[in-house]
């Protein structure tokens, strides 16, 4: 394939926009070669700037679980569209979508809504802390968090991308309050419990990690941090940007029947538009602005055309009984027959996968934490991947990235991108 109108548009962006890009892993730094500029996208499909098409396994970092411009979502937006973009004031949709995600998920009484995935894991640690009156947080190695200060120590995402996971600008004070441990690893948070009693206000965690590819949780983990923060009075935070209303309606809390204190979420909850959110119970909740005193606030806090486009996706969600099932059934497949063709290539992998979440690793064992996320042959994913797009099967651009699959992914599709992996040519 040629890319010759992406590459013009990636030099003229490149003078105005710091690496060309709005957020780093588009740059395709990690991969190489020139990353490819899309205009346009419509089920399971993407059009780049040069009319080349590709099949979607990104799905914008996985806000379009229902494919893109899904036309019951777009009829909603233009209706909201010609009542107005923003009023900066309360709406009667703001109370909608609370009330059905309150109704339908377990264990939360109240959500607040914000802008991004970001804003929404630094307010529920900064809710964490009010509430506890500690300062002090537990994350895992290779868990992203969002762009905040306090979650930029040893991250995933585009931070394990780019080589740098304790990013300039950081402070030492801001970091020594962020305590790490080793995802899957309960001794060691044990052990951090035990020499900073009384400190550790909560530990974040993603429940299903995406953010060193795949990474499912083992041996009770889960479980296990539930019974720690019970008994040193900590809470216990679920990041499920990613896994929230993905994994099952309820997120990791239903699928693991795991009770988180505070949960986040974005991408889904949004339907392809900026937001995020983050929710609890009542005891908790109470606390933030301005009913308590933590404080939390937002301009596009509550976007009347985000509450929109989210509460009709998630209402498309909920209304299809079959919806988590079919699409599991998707991913299982697309998991069976590329560890077949692999196989039969001779070529060493692992797929991680729960739900519609996936990754190929290119590792002689199962992939469980950080470290041995990085051991993966980044070198022959990077191969991997410009093949697969050359062949119309647009992938995560990071070894260190989940796939994201979408209902709009069918049988067509699937037979499509194993025709695409037959493709590769491994030496």
């Amino acid at each position: 394939m040629k890319y010759q109108r992406s590459s013009a548009l990636f030099e003229e962006a490149y003078k105005y926009i710091p690496g060309g890009v709005n957020s780093p892993v588009r740059a395709f730094k990690s991969v190489g070669g020139v990353p490819v500029f899309m205009k346009s996208a419509n089920g399971a499909y993407l059009t780049d700037a040069d009319d080349h098409t590709y099949i979607d396994y990104i799905n914008s970092w996985g806000p379009a679980i229902l494919g893109h411009t899904h036309p019951e979502v777009l009829e909603a937006l233009k209706i909201q569209a010609e009542k107005g973009f923003s009023f900066g004031a309360p709406t009667e949709l703001e109370t909608e979508i609370a009330k059905f995600i309150t109704e339908n998920v377990p264990n939360i009484d109240q959500i607040r809504m914000v802008s991004s995935g970001t804003e929404a894991c630094m307010s529920a640690v900064r809710l964490a802390r009010g509430f506890t009156r500690r300062d002090k947080i537990v994350k895992f190695e290779g868990c992203y968090h969002g762009h905040s200060d306090s979650f930029l120590i040893k991250a995933g995402s585009g931070a394990a991308t780019f080589g740098n996971p304790n990013s300039p600008g950081v402070t030492a004070g801001t970091a020594k309050d962020t305590l790490l441990a080793r995802y899957n690893d309960f001794e060691q948070v044990q052990d951090l419990f035990r020499h900073n009693q009384g400190e550790i206000a909560a530990i974040i965690i993603e429940p299903v990690a995406g953010n060193m590819g795949c990474v499912l949780p083992e041996n009770n983990f889960l479980q296990n941090l539930r019974k720690i923060c019970d008994e040193y009075g900590t809470l216990l935070i679920f990041d499920e940007v990613m896994t929230g209303f993905r994994l099952a309606f309820g997120g990791a809390q239903e699928l693991y029947n795991v009770k988180a204190d505070l949960v986040t979420y974005g991408k889904v909850i949004g339907g392809g538009l900026p937001v995020g959110a983050f929710a609890g119970r009542n005891e908790i909740m109470d606390h933030l602005a301005p009913k308590g005193a933590v404080y939390q606030a937002g301009t596009l806090s509550g976007n009347p055309l985000a509450m929109r486009a989210g509460l009709k996706t998630l209402q498309l969600i909920k209304n299809d009984e079959k919806f988590f099932t079919n699409l599991s059934k998707t991913t299982e497949t697309l998991d069976f027959e590329i560890g077949k063709i692999l196989n039969e290539k001779g070529i060493a992998h692992k797929i991680n996968r729960k739900g519609s979440m996936m990754s190929v690793f290119f590792h002689i064992n199962r992939v469980s934490n950080f470290d041995e996320a990085q051991q993966a042959n980044h070198s022959l994913f990077n191969n991997f991947f410009h093949q697969m797009l050359t062949n119309g099967i647009y992938l995560p651009p990071s070894g260190y990235e989940t796939y994201f699959i979408s209902d709009a992914i069918k049988e067509k599709e699937i037979d499509m991108t194993l025709e695409a992996v037959r493709k590769f040519q491994y030496s």
